[in-house]
């Protein structure tokens, strides 16, 4: 039995159109994605030692493991896009669910939530070369907007995802070329968390 498998979707690809179109969608799920899937469980297969442990675990002690640095990165690497895109989907939808717990705390750390979602975007839209923008909350609970590289995950430095958006070009190329900031500000139309 394979350690991890690609997620289902709780929308059909095209339910985030005009924001997100169906291609991609389906594109990065059923590619992208099950190839970060499909590599994570190639390495995972030459550690059976460590299958019983939660990825989000290992992901966060992996510098503890007895393991050479490959396959350390293999994990990294394959293990964070998997954790980043199974929450990626979550996270959005065609209809909002607005946590307003989370509301309240983004408007605090940051004044109002257009301050935040300027902020967000301007992080996203410059953020260089391929990786993730992270809402996160640290060690201490606080709220912090992180970019992070590649498929690095913020459990990797012991902080808490909250959300995030996929700033790589397979998210948005089909549809918006190299207009990052257009897919920026489409996205916010399908974060669910949020109004």
């Amino acid at each position: 039995m394979p350690y991890a498998s690609l997620p289902k979707l709780d929308y059909p690809y095209d339910a985030l159109e005009p924001h997100i179109d169906a291609r991609t969608m389906k594109i990065h799920h059923t590619k992208h994605h099950q190839t970060y899937v499909d590599k994570l469980n190639a390495v995972m297969e030459k550690h059976p030692e460590l299958t019983d442990r939660p990825l989000e675990q290992m992901l966060m002690k992996l510098d503890s493991f007895d393991i050479p640095d490959a396959d350390k990165t293999a994990i990294r690497n394959h293990g964070g896009g998997h954790v980043n895109h199974s929450l990626f989907w979550q996270i959005m939808g065609p209809e909002k669910t607005v946590d307003t717990k989370l509301q309240a705390d983004i408007e605090a750390t940051w004044q109002s939530l257009e301050v935040f979602k300027k902020e967000f975007s301007e992080k996203a839209a410059t953020h260089f070369g391929s990786g993730w923008m992270w809402l996160v909350r640290n060690a201490s609970g606080s709220l912090e907007i992180r970019g992070l590289p590649n498929q690095d995950s913020p459990l990797l430095m012991g902080m808490t995802p909250v959300f995030c958006l996929d700033v790589w070009e397979h998210a948005y190329y089909l549809k918006y070329q190299n207009r990052r900031a257009d897919y920026i500000a489409a996205w916010w139309n399908v974060l669910k968390l949020l109004p």
